[in-house]
């Protein structure tokens, strides 16, 4: 079993990779500004968002960015605590710089690692395990854009997933996709009609510990204003580990 330590080290690592600087920058008294570079082994989501991205593990942060906009850049970032960079004031400056390059800032993802012990204790609903393969059937009704991805994607692949059933039909799917061999990250959909009962914090308990039984490490992401979703990350013994935002096209 992965320490909270191990967890952090191994995500300061991926982070490293991907925001081509040293994991020790991570742990420096200032902000640090670099440019992309596209390595083999980062986590591919938004190949647009390399233009620019910021990440923070709750001290300074990190920039990537196109050279084109590190003059602005190490202006914008001097004298400024770096998590403070994520708060609203700050990412309209940075949103009106970013125009100019036909770029607009995506939402801030906010990042979970397991640190502690879930409430599994569910047991009104039967519940199905699925693996790889045999979790394609489900895209083609995009009922689960939450657990799973909108369809195959070989750069982070569904792996695993568990549903909750009732009177025959799925009320809720937790899955996971790699996001890199090690990485698994953690998505959960519960039907309307079933919210509020504890059913997604039972699921993704499950599968957060079937993960971790694989030698895998789970991880969980949110938006800033999810609020049922910050409560299901924290009642299945995840915690804030780092956010980070990303560019897209205007």
């Amino acid at each position: 079993m992965y320490t909270k330590k191990d967890l952090l080290d191994i995500v300061i690592d991926q982070l490293a990779i991907e925001y081509n600087c040293k994991p020790g920058d991570f742990s420096l008294d200032k902000n640090v500004l670099t440019v992309p570079a596209l390595h083999p082994q980062r986590r591919r989501y938004n190949e647009n968002g390399n233009f620019f991205k910021m990440v923070t593990l709750g001290a300074n942060a990190i920039l990537c960015a196109d050279a084109g906009m590190h003059a602005f850049l190490s202006g914008y970032i001097r004298d400024k605590a770096g998590h403070w960079l994520f708060e609203h004031d700050k990412l309209l400056i940075l949103d009106k710089e970013l125009g100019q390059y036909g770029k607009r800032l995506m939402s801030t993802f906010h990042m979970f690692l397991p640190v502690a012990k879930g409430k599994a204790q569910e047991t009104r609903y039967p519940v199905k395990w699925f693996e790889e393969d045999e979790i394609h059937p489900f895209y083609a009704g995009g009922q689960f854009p939450n657990a799973l991805c909108r369809a195959y994607d070989p750069n982070r692949p569904d792996m695993l997933a568990v549903a909750a059933y009732e009177n025959g039909a799925i009320v809720g799917m937790a899955g996971c996709s790699a996001d890199t061999p090690l990485l698994w990250q953690i998505g959960i959909d519960v039907s309307e009609s079933h919210r509020g009962r504890g059913l997604g914090t039972y699921l993704v308990t499950l599968l957060k510990d079937e993960i971790q039984n694989r030698g895998k490490i789970p991880f969980y992401g949110t938006s800033l204003s999810n609020l049922h979703s910050w409560n299901i990350a924290i009642n299945c013994g995840f915690r804030p580990a780092w956010i980070e935002i990303c560019t897209e096209e205007e």
